[in-house]
């Protein structure tokens, strides 16, 4: 599995919107990527800061650090495009249409999901789970 660094994680973002940003090609998980944060227009300054690779965002900021906000839509994309954990997909479909269609809003009904398995999982020294994922997102439908 890799484990990329933080600063490896900041940096692939930054890229990917720089490249969107001049045009230049990208491979798809950078397009991937940069879609992303475009639909995060609150971020786009901040990947343009230098300082955004060393800055530190905890809880009492009050607010989430954009990159790990960015990294679980990642992992929810990729979750998606190969419906894992199995029935994910349906699961967003159900939730779109509670949404009324609001793709973005429901991803993010998704994303406090990841975000809590995945917090869940590292506070315990586990793999997350996928079936609690799933249930957190289906109690949302």
């Amino acid at each position: 599995m890799f484990s990329p660094t933080r600063a490896q994680v900041r940096e692939f973002f930054i890229g990917a919107w720089r490249k969107r940003l001049e045009h230049r090609p990208a491979s798809p998980l950078e397009a991937l990527a940069a879609d992303i944060i475009a639909w995060h227009p609150e971020y786009h300054a901040l990947l343009s800061d230098p300082e955004a690779l060393m800055r530190d965002w905890t809880p009492a900021d009050g607010v989430i650090n954009p990159f790990l906000h960015l990294s679980l839509h990642l992992a929810i994309e990729e979750q998606l495009s190969i419906d894992q954990p199995p029935g994910i997909r349906a699961a967003l479909g159900r939730r779109l249409a509670r949404r009324g269609g609001d793709r973005h809003a429901a991803l993010h009904d998704l994303l406090e999901c990841l975000g809590e398995t995945l917090w869940k999982a590292q506070r315990a020294g586990k793999t997350p789970d996928g079936d609690a994922y799933l249930d957190c997102v289906n109690r949302l439908i």
